[in-house]
């Protein structure tokens, strides 16, 4: 790896039989930061720009590509179930979430990484979670970003976006891919802020250009359909915890970042006037402060 603060790019990680597509953005002798991203979402739509104002505050920032998912394994030898299906528990989720926290365990042993502060963001929450669960030794703090519990009975789904999220068509092209994120994002997206057709339109195509692979996103989607509830699991965790959520988000409710306040003890939730489920450019100055306290405090305690 390099030394430089700068991107370092075309990374794999072996873990099982998971190959994990991973970049990294500081030096590799600072504490680590670890950017888990959600549903049907690559690993750089975690923006550069993000990911090196908390390597600017001296920090070793790791993203990656969850699987079936950018430039990690796509496990196209599973079922890619109907989301329907997977609802009415007719059929399998082909893995599960744990599974996924798992590839992150092989990510940080691969890495060498002993613990780290862990960043999680819609499913990349639930995901984050799990792994906590799993190796709260690994774990020195959690940043859970419009994410939940896993319980049915919070964070639920405004009825229109939940129907975008269940019942939209799979784009047939590019072009058509394109669009179809526009649409979903000036959706689901922050009504307080300006919408930026522009930066969403380059990452979709930017994405599209690594990797397009629906059936991987409904396979993504089974995991998170048929996830566990972590409500009562949470409540004997001991780690730094911050709840960041925004309170328009029409996605994951925010009853959801609420109920995980509550449950993880003393957990810290900031709530974000006019955010919904996007990580809105003017707030990433708080994201970050919040993440660097959290880190510091993370790092005083060990």
């Amino acid at each position: 790896m390099s030394n430089e603060t700068g991107p370092t790019t075309g990374l794999t990680v072996r873990t099982g039989s998971i190959d994990l597509a991973y970049e990294t953005f500081g030096r590799p002798g600072d504490p680590a930061v670890v950017l888990v991203m959600g549903l049907g979402t690559q690993m750089i739509a975690w923006p550069d720009e993000f990911c090196q104002q908390i390597a600017d505050i001296g920090r070793f920032v790791v993203r990656y590509d969850n699987r079936d998912m950018g430039l990690s394994t796509h496990l196209s030898q599973l079922p890619a179930p109907r989301p329907p299906a997977v609802l009415l528990r007719r059929v399998p989720a082909p893995y599960s979430i744990s599974d996924m926290a798992r590839d992150l365990l092989g990510l940080l042993d691969g890495l060498g990484i002993a613990d780290a502060d862990i960043v999680g963001a819609s499913m990349g929450g639930f995901i984050s979670q799990s792994f906590a669960l799993h190796a709260p030794k690994r774990v020195r703090s959690l940043t859970l970003i419009m994410t939940s519990t896993g319980s049915r009975r919070v964070g639920n789904a405004a009825p229109r976006a939940f129907g975008a999220a269940i019942f939209r068509r799979t784009p047939v092209d590019r072009e058509a891919a394109v669009e179809t994120a526009v649409a979903t994002f000036r959706r689901i997206g922050s009504p307080g802020f300006p919408f930026d057709e522009v930066a969403v339109r380059s990452l979709a195509e930017r994405s599209l250009d690594r990797s397009f692979d629906p059936d991987g996103v409904l396979r993504q989607l089974a995991a998170c359909l048929r996830q566990a509830d972590r409500t009562s699991g949470l409540a004997h965790l001991s780690i730094p915890t911050v709840v960041m959520h925004g309170l328009a988000d029409p996605l994951v409710g925010v009853s959801g970042g609420l109920a995980l306040a509550r449950a993880i003890p003393g957990a810290k939730f900031v709530g974000f006037a006019g955010m919904g489920h996007d990580l809105p450019r003017p707030l990433w100055p708080n994201f970050v402060d919040e993440i660097n306290s959290l880190s510091r405090a993370s790092l005083t305690r060990t």
